[in-house]
């Protein structure tokens, strides 16, 4: 199947056939397009990334999927992915951030596991998560974020992440979350859209309890369902989008701990089918 036309309806086929997609962009850094069009915010990036890893690896799916097609579908540029040789591993630092959209929080340890098996490292430095968001104006709460912590807690102790953070935890949440849990978090982000300057009560807090306070400007839903259903319909042109959810999307970067760039950045989203 070398017609690149064959190669890109094949795919199209396996995709509309799948009930669930993993989608890893590998590194975008490289990517001459991004640069050319600055993304207006994260969620447009990822928006963008989507669409055209899903477009690229339409165009070099493996003829023998199409003979056994996977219910989960893989679609990673192997290609653009940047793995971390055992030589380079103590000279960078492999930060990620979670974002789930399910309460399943199961997911925690399957994204993890992905980033680690694509990057081939076998812990990730830092790990921020993003509960899901919350419905009906209901406030996140301790409660709520017990399961994803004590999940977080179980990869640190079989070092799979080294430290595990927060995000746009208040001065109240972020203490009861400290005081309860056994694997302390390391940091906090701090979204500077909704505050222009760090609370002082936060800032104290964080100080006492050597807690570091990043700024971030992600929304809480990094890719809403139309974003991602758009992106399947641009680079599918899947009739069935609006089947499709996202479950998780898992951000990383890749940073040189001597000079302080960025060597690689990507995403991995994991979505599935739900038919209506």
């Amino acid at each position: 199947m070398s017609d690149p036309g064959v190669q890109t309806a094949g795919g199209r086929h396996l995709f509309a056939q799948a009930s669930a997609v993993s989608i890893h962009t590998g590194n975008i850094v490289n990517w001459s397009r991004l640069k050319k069009k600055c993304p207006t915010s994260p969620s447009e990036e990822l928006q963008d990334c989507i669409r055209e890893t899903l477009e690229k690896w339409c165009t070099q799916v493996n003829p023998e999927l199409l003979e056994d097609p996977p219910a989960t579908l893989e679609c990673a540029l192997t290609q653009d992915v940047d793995s971390i040789s055992p030589e380079e591993r103590e000279e960078v630092k492999v930060s990620a951030k979670l974002f789930l959209n399910d309460p399943d929080s199961s997911s925690i340890k399957d994204a993890v596991e992905k980033a680690c098996s694509a990057l081939a490292v076998s812990q990730l430095d830092s790990v921020i998560l993003a509960p899901p968001p919350l419905t009906d104006g209901a406030c996140l709460s301790l409660a709520h974020l017990k399961p994803y912590w004590e999940e977080l807690e179980t990869l640190v102790q079989s070092q799979s992440i080294a430290a595990i953070g927060t995000s746009d935890l208040d001065k109240g949440l972020l203490e009861q979350l400290y005081q309860w849990a056994q694997v302390k978090p390391s940091s906090n982000q701090v979204n500077l859209a909704s505050c222009c300057v760090m609370p002082p009560e936060l800032t104290a807090f964080a100080k006492e309890y050597d807690i570091q306070l990043l700024t971030h400007s992600d929304p809480k839903e990094l890719i809403p369902m139309l974003s991602f259903q758009e992106a399947v319909v641009a680079s599918m042109q899947d009739k069935l989008a609006y089947e499709w959810i996202t479950k998780w999307v898992l951000r990383y970067s890749v940073i040189v701990k001597s000079r302080g760039i960025i060597k690689s950045k990507g995403y991995f989203v994991y979505a599935k089918r739900i038919h209506y």
